[in-house]
């Protein structure tokens, strides 16, 4: 298994080497652009996948503006798609509605840390902040400062799961990650005014 896994990183690394740089980009993002919008495929890999063939800095980087493009792309599907149906449609549905007000107005400090923690479906973050009434520029800044820890947690850790849960190391860094993710939404809301 791990010589397939081997060959296929070889022929990745081959395929940015011998073709357009553009083109090897393009293909870079778009896994993960397309990932925010079908959640069923595994952002881990395809973050783990840029960083072997980009390298590791350049690979981070690709996967976090990716990531950050695709959460806008599901952001703005589900505002301008079903957010006005939705609404037209929860006078008579008390449960949602309190459901809705709860999200619109969650703090950034909670947006940040809910949406930095590894483990929560990021696509259910993105289609309940397009369906509220919560800014793009709270959702916009508590995702590039969120999405630092998630694509660190699955770029250098989540090559293989196992094996980086046992690591306490890397759950210290994940934690610290968290807290400085916390400490970056405070200073955001003072100096953006975004609550």
């Amino acid at each position: 298994m791990q010589d397939i896994i081997q060959d296929v990183i070889l022929k990745l690394q081959d395929f940015v080497l011998n073709n357009n740089m553009f083109l090897s980009l393009f293909v870079g993002v778009f896994i993960i652009v397309l990932e925010s919008i079908v959640p069923i495929l595994p952002l881990a890999l395809f973050i783990a996948l840029n960083m072997i063939v980009f390298g590791n800095l350049f690979g981070f980087i690709i996967s976090w503006i990716a990531t950050i493009i695709g959460c806008s792309l599901s952001f703005f599907i589900f505002r301008k798609g079903v957010s006005k149906w939705l609404y037209k449609n929860i006078d008579n549905k008390p449960k949602t509605k309190k459901l809705m007000n709860i999200v619109s107005n969650i703090s950034f400090s909670k947006l940040v840390i809910i949406m930095a923690i590894p483990f929560t479906p990021a696509f259910s973050i993105n289609i309940g902040a397009g369906l509220s009434k919560m800014s793009y520029k709270k959702f916009l800044l508590a995702a590039l400062i969120a999405k630092i820890s998630i694509v660190y947690f699955w770029g250098f850790i989540g090559t293989t799961f196992v094996e980086s849960i046992t690591d306490v190391t890397v759950l210290v860094k994940l934690f610290i990650l968290l807290i400085v993710a916390f400490i970056l939404s405070k200073i955001v809301i003072n100096k953006f005014d975004v609550d």
